[in-house]
């Protein structure tokens, strides 16, 4: 009994450090299937996508998968997964928005702020920003921060316009839906692991 109590609770400490990604089973091959899956994962959320007449930069459902890739996966798997969904898109995998791949263009900044968003976010969650609402949503704002701060100059310079009319191109239309979908992975994430501790208890 003894040794089980042991082994219970060195289960509970690991699930109280880890990111989501971590609680399945295997090493190796459970992280590469998250890295590929996640990558699939943001390529099909990427064909939702709403254009708007005044702006190149189309409503999509990318941001929502990288926030949840970055939080659920730990900072080094989701960089591994968005830079392997940027640079596959890039290499001619037409998983980028309306089953495109190549250079994208003035939203080509807005990808590589995936990364840096991923990572920023994946760190964070590892810090156990994952665990309640509050600390994930402001996870969420500074993930979604950094894929403006690169996407934003990247639109004005594409564009040849000043920084404020790329905010009111590439940021301004965005935060509401923006907001939307930090809130959905805020809820999702600390109500998972609710299940998960609860399960384990």
């Amino acid at each position: 009994m003894a040794t089980t109590a042991l082994d219970q609770h060195s289960l509970l400490q690991s699930r109280r450090s880890a990111v989501l990604g971590d609680l399945l089973p295997g090493l190796l091959v459970r992280d590469i299937a998250l890295v590929i899956g996640s990558a699939a994962f943001i390529g099909i959320l990427a064909q939702i996508s709403i254009p708007l007449s005044f702006t190149p930069v189309p409503i999509t459902g990318q941001t929502l998968g990288v926030l949840l890739s970055g939080m659920a996966l730990g900072w080094r798997r989701a960089g591994l997964s968005i830079s392997l969904y940027f640079l596959a898109g890039l290499a001619g995998l037409p998983w980028f928005i309306h089953h495109t791949s190549g250079w994208q263009g003035a939203s080509k900044g807005y990808l590589l702020g995936f990364i840096l968003s991923g990572l920023a976010c994946g760190a964070i969650a590892e810090r156990r920003a994952d665990r309640t609402v509050i600390t994930a949503l402001l996870a969420m704002f500074v993930g979604e921060f950094l894929i403006y701060l690169i996407g934003v100059p990247w639109l004005a310079v594409d564009l040849h316009v000043g920084l404020g009319k790329a905010i009111a191109l590439g940021l301004t239309p965005f935060l509401a839906g923006d907001a939307i979908k930090a809130g959905i992975v805020a809820l999702l994430l600390p109500g998972t692991w609710k299940l998960v501790n609860k399960n384990a208890a």
